[in-house]
């Protein structure tokens, strides 16, 4: 049995087989809309002091690195927040990555607003003093960026801060032996913004810059000089260069 179908990019009518049809619907996506959803989205914890001089925190998802050198994470915040007037009066900020078992008191932190409690005395947790950032850190979370405030972006209802990162502080039992933080032992959390939910990470699927290279899609030559590594170490020994 055979169809006619109209082709709406030119108008000229089509005869598919049902087939033919039953094939098409298989391969195409449907349009969900300009909707913010992207996956995997981050759940991070936002510390800063009030003008009282109180450690604040805030759950914050719209967040991520966005350069590399300098080294820097953006976070967008609605200007309602109390954390966004906190960031623009000591223009700094540190940024708490919570491993699962501290998903009840992220979710809480992003319920809440500072204004109102001290949310980390009720959470039970411990705000630590940065030595190098007027912002707070938390004691219990595994690992945690230390940022000062290098740029504010407005975009609409959120305002990007760029925060340059001063330096990373880990917990020991998440390094591995070569001194840097392994994933799976930092397990951190991932939001899913469609449905509101939190989950876990799943298995290592292969290591960056290799599977790709090694594998039949590669051509001879391609992969070191196009690798995240090099470019970064070729900036890096550039602006030694420039600096010097």
């Amino acid at each position: 049995m055979a169809c006619l179908l109209v082709n709406y990019f030119n108008s000229e009518p089509v005869m598919w087989t049902a087939e033919q049809i039953k094939n098409e619907m298989v391969i195409m996506k449907k349009s969900l809309g300009a909707k913010t959803i992207i996956y995997p989205t981050p759940v991070l914890v936002i510390g800063t002091y009030g003008k009282d001089g109180k450690a604040n925190v805030m759950t914050a998802a719209w967040a991520g690195i966005c350069c590399s050198a300098p080294p820097c994470v953006g976070v967008s915040l609605r200007k309602v927040t109390y954390t966004y007037g906190n960031i623009l009066e000591r223009k700094a900020f540190t940024v708490n990555v919570p491993s699962e078992d501290l998903a009840k008191q992220v979710d809480y932190f992003g319920i809440v607003s500072g204004r109102d409690v001290d949310k980390l005395s009720r959470a039970g947790l411990t705000p630590v003093k940065s030595e190098l950032v007027d912002a707070p850190y938390i004691k219990e979370f595994p690992l945690v960026l230390e940022c000062r405030l290098l740029n504010a972006v407005e975009i609409g209802l959120h305002t990007q801060f760029i925060g340059e990162i001063v330096d990373v502080k880990a917990e020991g039992d998440v390094l591995g032996d070569d001194g840097l933080p392994k994933i799976e032992k930092v397990k951190p959390i991932i939001f899913s913004p469609e449905s509101r939910s939190y989950h876990g990470l799943g298995k290592n699927i292969g290591m960056a810059f290799s599977i790709g290279e090694r594998s039949e899609l590669c051509q001879d030559g391609e992969g070191p000089n196009r690798s995240w590594a090099f470019i970064l170490n070729k900036f890096q020994n550039t602006t030694n260069i420039t600096s010097s």
